[in-house]
């Protein structure tokens, strides 16, 4: 292990090749997750900002926030009366057409509460005032330019009636059609015919706990089998999933991810393979002075493996530089440590892997060799 080292340091111009395609890889994989989880954070906006104790409850088999069906107003009777829990409040949650003051149209996400439940926590106490008043909306700022909104209190259409915006918040952003806040009435008024009578899309009990809401979803997950129902936490995790999946997003960046792997194993293959061809007669000399053959063998793959350690202390400042970067352009990177452990391990099994390939080249060296 001493001896790889030493051999490393000596060498490094030779083998540096491979440290910058390791952390080549390393960073590309990190970042490319970083953003795929930034990315899909925006489509449970309004799930991962209202209170964690709420319960949803929706249609059968919905899986994402803006996948509900209607449902009774009635189900309101199916949570009864639980300690701990206050009365479920009905909840919008339903595109529309957005008609800009401007001319033109666009696709808006109607996001109507009915109490506190379901209000996002980033409005203020005079916001919430505001949107008492009938026909009130509020919308992310970094929206109101694509919806052509200028100031407060500008008016616009959705659905063909005129609506007010009363203020706008940051941290809302939407991946798609902007979120639009309003009342649980305005949004019915909005929504006309589009919406049953007595029906709404969701219905959000508030618990006093976390634990007493994951305890009355699992009660009513086994009591009812014709509606959905999720903790907070577990309803923004699948609206995540569903769009992952859905847009192949997921799929297209992996393989992104995958291609500099490949291109960072392929380099650093090379490198050692190149670095033992060249270290052949040295080899050669210790084989005919009686070293045992894995010795050596053992010596490249350590040599392989701190390739990969380098590789990865090199790529960690890059990657928190890098995301540190696009955060202050208004992308979000999420740098879990599920994803740096786990690019660290890929790293270093390719790294590993690239060392078993360059022991085909130690294999063929026979002291022989050193007569020629």
């Amino acid at each position: 292990m001493g001896y790889s080292l030493q051999t490393l340091w000596h060498e490094k111009a030779r083998y540096s090749a491979g440290v910058g395609a390791v952390a080549f890889s390393a960073v590309l994989m990190a970042l490319q997750f970083g953003l795929l989880l930034g990315l899909f954070t925006i489509t449970s906006i309004p799930l991962d900002h209202t209170d964690p104790r709420i319960v949803w409850i929706g249609s059968k088999g919905v899986e994402a926030i803006d996948l509900g069906q209607p449902i009774p107003i009635s189900y309101l009777g199916r949570v009864g009366e639980h300690s701990g829990v206050l009365p479920p409040e009905p909840y919008i949650a339903n595109f529309a057409n957005f008609q800009k003051p401007d001319g033109g149209t666009d696709l808006c996400f109607l996001l109507g509460h009915f109490g506190n439940a379901g209000i996002p926590d980033m409005l203020t106490s005079e916001q919430r005032t505001a949107l008492t008043e009938p026909f009130a909306i509020v919308m992310d700022e970094s929206d109101m330019k694509r919806m052509g909104m200028t100031a407060v209190n500008q008016t616009a259409k959705i659905n063909g009636k005129e609506v007010r915006l009363v203020g706008s918040v940051k941290g809302l952003k939407s991946l798609a059609a902007p979120w639009v806040i309003c009342s649980h009435y305005t949004a019915s008024e909005l929504m006309g015919a589009l919406l049953p009578p007595d029906h709404t899309k969701y219905l959000l009990a508030k618990c006093d706990t976390p634990e007493r809401a994951a305890d009355l979803a699992a009660h009513l997950k086994a009591e009812y089998s014709d509606m959905a129902v999720y903790t907070s936490g577990e309803f923004s995790t699948s609206t995540r999933t569903y769009w992952l999946l859905r847009t192949k997003a997921g799929i297209a960046i992996g393989y992104a991810a995958l291609l500099g792997l490949l291109v960072g194993g392929a380099v650093t293959v090379q490198t050692l393979y190149a670095a033992t061809i060249a270290s052949a007669k040295e080899y050669a000399t210790l084989f005919a002075l009686g070293i045992p053959r894995w010795r050596v063998y053992v010596t490249v793959l350590f040599q392989a493996f701190w390739i990969g350690i380098f590789g990865i202390a090199l790529a960690y400042p890059v990657v928190q530089l890098l995301a540190a970067g696009a955060r202050a352009a208004g992308t979000q990177v999420i740098l879990r440590w599920e994803i740096m452990t786990g690019t660290a391990l890929i790293t270093m099994g390719m790294s590993v892997f690239a060392g078993l390939f360059a022991l085909r080249s130690v294999r063929g060296i026979e002291p022989i060799s050193l007569l020629r």
